[in-house]
């Protein structure tokens, strides 16, 4: 299948889910899901005709697949940086928060994840939101699945003010296993960016998932499980 190439407003501007019961860790995120995805962490969709793709330099692959009986998305890049994301509103006044699972294959060596040069990431997951009329008038935050910054840890994207780059795995130990985690889009929206929403934001206008290894030429590959959005219970 042909992915559909035009434009999320905003989201494109930038260069570039769990159950309740399960144990979390000290970030807050959801904890290991183990060495193969479990049912509860399917990509939901049985087709990637509601996505789009948005190529930056050479183009990341995204394609549908099944592990251990469950469907996955799975994505590549040769160092390449390609977007695949889903415009949708969200209304996270009612359900703020966002639950997805991933897996690495490989983190990349010698990336310097805080500059132009190395802003590259194995996994990322995009939340977007406008803030005015106009394409480029956008927030977002990066969750990303980093090569070596402390989890937890937040930066600006070198490329862009408008985006928060948020850590929430890190480092070849955590790598050829599943993560399930859990974040507070609303709160990370507001604590990200004050003075834009000195009051949480009530919608998403999108959201996405990446790997792009084109700053510093890397090689990877990566697989996500769906993503929900719930109340906060």
């Amino acid at each position: 299948m042909t992915l559909a190439r035009i434009s999320l407003p905003g989201l494109l501007l930038l260069p570039l889910t769990a159950l309740a019961s399960e144990p979390t860790d000290s970030a807050g995120q959801h904890a290991a899901c183990g060495a193969s995805p479990t049912p509860h962490s399917a990509w939901a969709d049985t087709s990637l005709d509601q996505w789009e793709i948005r190529e930056f330099a050479g183009a990341s692959t995204y394609e549908l697949t099944e592990l251990d009986g469950t469907r996955v998305l799975q994505a590549s890049t040769n160092g390449a940086a390609a977007v695949l994301y889903r415009q949708q509103t969200i209304d996270i006044s009612t359900t703020p928060i966002v639950r997805w699972s991933w897996k690495v294959d490989s983190v990349y060596d010698n990336a310097s994840e805080q500059e132009k040069s190395g802003d590259d990431f194995p996994a990322r997951v995009y939340v977007v939101v406008s803030t005015g009329l106009l394409p480029w008038e956008t927030h977002a935050i990066n969750y990303v699945f980093t090569s070596s910054a402390d989890v937890g840890s937040e930066w600006l994207n070198p490329f862009t003010d408008k985006a928060m780059m948020v850590a929430v795995r890190s480092g070849a130990e955590s790598t050829g296993q599943w993560f399930c985690e859990e974040r507070n889009v609303a709160e990370d929206l507001a604590r990200a960016f004050p003075e834009q929403f000195p009051e949480p934001p009530e919608e998403l206008s999108g959201y996405a998932v990446m790997i792009d290894g084109d700053n510093g030429g890397y090689s990877g590959n990566s697989y996500f499980g769906g993503i929900s959005f719930h109340a906060d219970e």
